[in-house]
């Protein structure tokens, strides 16, 4: 049975198996937004990679560009991986056979992190403070973070839920702690 909790977010739920996917997508003015500040990040990029190999070769100026550019490329690829993540990007949860499957995909592509149901302890909503930097910087746009929910596996905590509003996050809460104790009672049984 299909349940549409939001426009960004699906729940799925069949014999022994519930899924859950979640969009990355963001209002268009905000995407807009975005996609733009990159496409400028890279006209920069590419007006001092032009400018110095304008330069002659004992130009001191070679040196400093050279830096530039290199902090320039992390920061190119750090804004470009998150344009990608909110364009074509998925948080995927799936539940099936004991074991909770976690996958943040772009274009399809992305690690699958798997969670036996045995070890999982502590389900919840993360408590954030709303006033705090961290979680500011955490919840912004421009960044692929704000995980909402989290769990302890094998006495490590794990995050998820990226980018849920409160009511998104409650009722997703909801159908995985339900999904999670049927689990828990299949494996039990056998």
């Amino acid at each position: 049975m299909m349940e549409v909790v939001s426009e960004r977010v699906s729940i799925d739920r069949t014999d022994g198996r519930t899924s859950v996917v979640i969009s990355a997508r963001l209002p268009k003015r905000k995407e807009a937004l975005l996609v733009a500040w990159f496409v400028c990040w890279l006209l920069v990029g590419a007006y001092v990679f032009y400018t110095r190999t304008r330069l002659s070769e004992g130009e001191p100026l070679r040196q400093f560009m050279l830096a530039f550019l290199a902090f320039w490329l992390y920061f190119a690829v750090k804004v470009g991986r998150t344009v990608l993540w909110r364009l074509k990007g998925f948080e995927q949860w799936r539940l099936k056979d004991g074991v909770l499957t976690i996958k943040d995909s772009i274009l399809g592509y992305g690690k699958a992190h798997t969670y036996f149901v045995e070890n999982i302890q502590k389900l919840g909503a993360l408590n954030l403070d709303p006033t705090s930097f961290k979680h500011q910087l955490n919840d912004s746009f421009w960044t692929i973070g704000g995980q909402r929910l989290g769990f302890e596996h094998l006495g490590r905590k794990v995050a998820f839920g990226k980018g849920l509003d409160p009511a998104e996050a409650k009722r997703v809460l909801f159908v995985l702690q339900e999904a999670l104790r049927n689990a828990r009672k299949e494996i039990a049984a056998q």
